[in-house]
């Protein structure tokens, strides 16, 4: 799919979710792989959510993304690491 394709304009706010195992530091790992990818990831961007048996946490970033390929490699990045078993 090229830019031109997709239904999202850029830049624009995006909000990615990550989830995993609940463990201490899990919104560290996302925020660290998603940080590879983007420059300033303003205060109050991230938020996590324990499930309701508290085993797994969510994780949302909301981004300034700049392009297509951008949130692709996120997801790319975030997808290849065994802590995270689902990016949405």
């Amino acid at each position: 799919m090229s830019e031109a394709d997709s239904l999202l304009e850029f830049p624009c706010q995006f909000a990615i979710k990550a989830m995993g195992k609940s463990r201490d530091d899990f919104d560290a790992i996302v925020v660290e792989i998603v940080r590879r990818h983007v420059e300033d990831i303003r205060e109050g961007a991230v938020t996590s959510r324990p499930s309701k048996g508290g085993n797994y946490t969510a994780v949302t970033v909301v981004i300034e993304a700049t392009s297509r390929s951008q949130l692709d490699a996120i997801y790319l990045d975030l997808t290849a690491c065994p802590d995270v078993l689902m990016a949405l």
